[in-house]
Parts: C-alpha cells; sequence; structure tokens
C-alpha cells in the first residue's frame, strides 16, 4: 500500500464532500423554508422513507428530528407496500429520499401516499424526476460527482442528504423554541439528560444516613458520627436543626496538625467550619458539582429555605449518579 496514495485520496473525498456541502448551502431558497412549515405545522409525525444508503440516511433524519422535538420515525419503502403503509395516517407529512428520484419501491406508494392526502416532501438528486415532480415540494440535494472513484458509490450524495436532513431538523428545533432541558427529556439516559434533570434530592442522603451532630458534641462524638455515615464529613446542627458548620476531614487534620488534642473534651463548635457552603433540594446536581469545585470541597449539607438540615451528598453521590 503506497501510504501518501491512500492520503492523498482521502483528501480528495473530504474535498468532493466539503464542495458538494457548500455548493447545497448556495441553493437553498424559498422551498427549504416551506418543506419546513409543512413540517412544523405537521399534528402527526414525519414519515421519513428511502432505499438502500437514502434509507440509512432517512434513518439518522428520522432519529434527528425525533431528538430535537419533531416527532418522526423511518419507514422502510419496500415493507410499506406490504402492510407497512398503514403506519401512515392523514395527519403525518412524508419525507421520501431518492438520489435518482425513481426508486421503484418508493414510486409503487405514491399512488397511496396521494389518497391520503398528506404532504409530500421529496429530497432528490434529480429535480426533473417524476418523485421530484409528484412532491409537494422538493429539495434539491444533487452533485455535480461522488466522492467515490468510480462515480457509482452513494458518498458525496449521501452526505448532502444528510446535512440537508440536519438542517430541517436544527431550523425546526429553533422554530419551536425547543430548549436543552427538551432535549434532556428525550435523552434521560445520557449524561446532558442527568446534568439537565437530575436534582440534588435524586440523590441526596436524608433521614438516619445523614451525618449530623450537635453543636455542643464532643470532638469524639463528630469522628463516629462521620465513620458510620461514610461521606467525608458530619454537619454540626444547632437545637433547632439549623445549619451550625460542617466538620470534614480537611478540618480533621487540621486540628490534629495543631498538636496533641483531647478529642472527648474538645467541643466539635470550636473546631467544625462555620458559614459553611450549603445547598437546597430543587437545585440541579449539575449545580452541587458547580458548587463543589468552585469550593473545592467534597461534601455539601442540603438545606431547607430555613436553613434546616434535611439531607447531605458528596463527590461520590454525583459520580454514581453519572453527573460527572
Amino acid at each position: 500500500m503506497n501510504k501518501e496514495k491512500v492520503l492523498n485520496l482521502a483528501r480528495a473525498v473530504i474535498d468532493t464532500e466539503i464542495e458538494a456541502v457548500q455548493a447545497l448551502g448556495q441553493r437553498l431558497d424559498e422551498h427549504f423554508a416551506t418543506a419546513c412549515e409543512y413540517m412544523l405545522q405537521c399534528k402527526g409525525r414525519i414519515v421519513v422513507t428511502g432505499m438502500g444508503k437514502s434509507g440509512h440516511i432517512g434513518g439518522k433524519i428520522a432519529a434527528t428530528l425525533a431528538s430535537t422535538g419533531t416527532p418522526a420515525f423511518f419507514v422502510h419503502p419496500g415493507e410499506a407496500s406490504h402492510g407497512d403503509l398503514g403506519m401512515i395516517t392523514s395527519r403525518d407529512v412524508v419525507l421520501a429520499l431518492s438520489n435518482s428520484g425513481e426508486t421503484e419501491e418508493i414510486l409503487t406508494i405514491l399512488p397511496l401516499i396521494k389518497r391520503l392526502g398528506v404532504p409530500l416532501i421529496s429530497l432528490t438528486g434529480n429535480p426533473e424526476s417524476r418523485l421530484a415532480r409528484e412532491s409537494d415540494i422538493n429539495l434539491d440535494v444533487s452533485v455535480t460527482k461522488e466522492a467515490c472513484p468510480l462515480g457509482l458509490a452513494p458518498t458525496a450524495s449521501t452526505t448532502v442528504t444528510l446535512v440537508m436532513g440536519d438542517a430541517l431538523a436544527v431550523s425546526l428545533l429553533e422554530s419551536r423554541g425547543f430548549t436543552a432541558n427538551d432535549f434532556a427529556r428525550s435523552h434521560p439516559g445520557g449524561r446532558l439528560g442527568k446534568r439537565l434533570l437530575l436534582h440534588v434530592k435524586d440523590i441526596m442522603h436524608t433521614g438516619d444516613d445523614i451525618p449530623r451532630v450537635a453543636a455542643s458534641a464532643p470532638l469524639s462524638d463528630a469522628l463516629v458520627e462521620m465513620t458510620r455515615k461514610g461521606l467525608g464529613m458530619t454537619v454540626v446542627v444547632t437545637p433547632e436543626g439549623e445549619v451550625a458548620g460542617v466538620f470534614t476531614d480537611g478540618d480533621l487534620r487540621r486540628v490534629l496538625d495543631h498538636g496533641q488534642v483531647d478529642v472527648h473534651s474538645l467541643n466539635i463548635g470550636e473546631c467544625m467550619t462555620p458559614d459553611c457552603t450549603t445547598i437546597q433540594s430543587e437545585q440541579l446536581a449539575a449545580e452541587a458539582l458547580q458548587l463543589m469545585d468552585n469550593k473545592r470541597i467534597n461534601a455539601l449539607p442540603v438545606v431547607d429555605e430555613n436553613r434546616r438540615l434535611i439531607g447531605a451528598l458528596n463527590m461520590h453521590d454525583l459520580l454514581r449518579a453519572g453527573v460527572v
């Protein structure tokens, strides 16, 4: 294998596809805006269809639409003529992909789509093709050449079609006022979903699992509580349950650094960190992470609006929840 030849070929492929995408941007006109209007006004779902490589691209476009606020799914045109056409309703919009515009499986179901009276948007490489002519809106995704040296394998054409699909999805996203929170609701299992949907109350320790001691307790009691609860700190509370401060592993090291200490006689109120940083349960877990990073701390007491202790969490809780 000639490595230099391979690299030159790879660069030529990339250049060809870049040129094709740039040409697509220059061709965009009012037909694109009209297609967006049809899809935005759709009361049902966007039904994407395509054969072969166009089908693979169509599946990705349907997934992108669905994840950005436009309900969509993919229907194989071959299966559509054998029963799956029943998945399309009069409330839907059909988005058909075909580079030639003459894909037999799609043309076969055209009369049935017309009978349903649903808007038909096509993405074709031939604006004069039958599919383009039969469509309510045709978006031109033609390319002057494929990136394949043989000019046969769908390469630049599939890239351009994919880019057009992304342009539709993002334009609709913006038009709908789709937000990062909306995106997170569609991706609850992903890291973004956890960062935007998970609240402190969802992962904090509560009840008997909260490390706490009274402000009048000796240091020994605080050490026992820290060991039992395993959060690397204990919260120091007033008789009314308000947070007076915290005592952490770092505080213990500082106390010991001052010389011999009688842990049974030293009052925790004398060595705690007063006016400590706290967080409320309704705040996002991601906010807790940011707070810990900014303050360079590993744990937080969780308080209500009156600064009464209701929970606690540490960095390990955030790690286990996938927020970090």
